[in-house]
């Protein structure tokens, strides 16, 4: 059976990635989505180093809370690939304190990384894609942004919820220059952040998630890869939900 080229696999051959948060499990699923799907992956965290097994995978470590550090890191990779096509921003940190026992030092920790850490890269390389004329930005989201929590506590649901928006903010900012943005949105997966969690108090997928199961880094994976790639050259500023039927809307 001859496939549709629209119905072929998503390639990113020739392109050039970014990927924050790739020593997690959705980053680093995700880093080898998009290296198998052809493209040059620069996966990011502050890790010291990690092993992808995927030669299409160079790792730097890079710290996203770093303004010097997020400008030297665009700086690097623009001048060694001539272009970043593709921005991943899976970098994140959870809290589980309830609102009057959360602290201000909690907080500023909390969007240091889930907000700043998105802020950070998308501002320096959004005039970078403005200039190329092309650029697809996806970040990790959350359905606790659009519920206001599963198990995290209120930093952690105001820190995405700003994240949602603002990338519809840089889509429709970007649209007439061909930088896409949009967000996956995840309901809960089977991460190291997630074990945290499910020490705690999480809901059993058999009561709460329709499809019976957590999700695995791949499931999230597999969204960001679609959004980065060509069949989705009609789609920007839009919440992907990939979370087993737990939020349908």
């Amino acid at each position: 059976m001859t496939l549709h080229p629209l119905s072929a696999p998503p390639r990113l051959d020739g392109q050039i990635a970014l990927v924050t948060g790739a020593a997690g499990g959705i980053g680093k699923a995700t880093c080898l989505a998009l290296a198998e799907a052809g493209a040059t992956v620069i996966g990011t965290d502050i890790t010291d180093a990690v092993d992808f097994g995927h030669s299409g995978v160079h790792y730097r470590r890079y710290d996203v809370t770093s303004i010097a550090e997020t400008d030297a890191l665009v700086k690097g990779i623009a001048e060694e690939h001539g272009r970043i096509d593709v921005l991943i921003l899976c970098a994140g940190t959870i809290s589980h304190r309830p609102l009057a026992e959360s602290t201000d030092e909690e907080w500023k920790a909390i969007l240091d990384v889930n907000l700043m850490g998105v802020v950070h890269p998308v501002r320096a390389l959004f005039p970078v894609m403005c200039e190329q004329g092309y650029g697809k930005i996806v970040a990790l989201g959350s359905i606790a942004a659009k519920i206001g929590g599963v198990a995290s506590g209120p930093s952690y649901v105001a820190a995405k919820s700003a994240v949602h928006g603002l990338m519809k903010w840089v889509a429709k900012a970007g649209a007439a220059r061909g930088v896409y943005a949009s967000i996956v949105a995840p309901g809960p997966v089977e991460t190291p952040m997630w074990q945290t969690v499910t020490q705690r108090a999480a809901p059993s997928p058999n009561g709460s998630v329709p499809l019976g199961r957590y999700g695995q880094p791949e499931d999230i994976a597999q969204a960001i890869l679609f959004l980065c790639s060509p069949q989705s050259n009609w789609i920007t500023g839009t919440v992907l939900d990939v979370n087993g039927g737990m939020l349908m809307d």
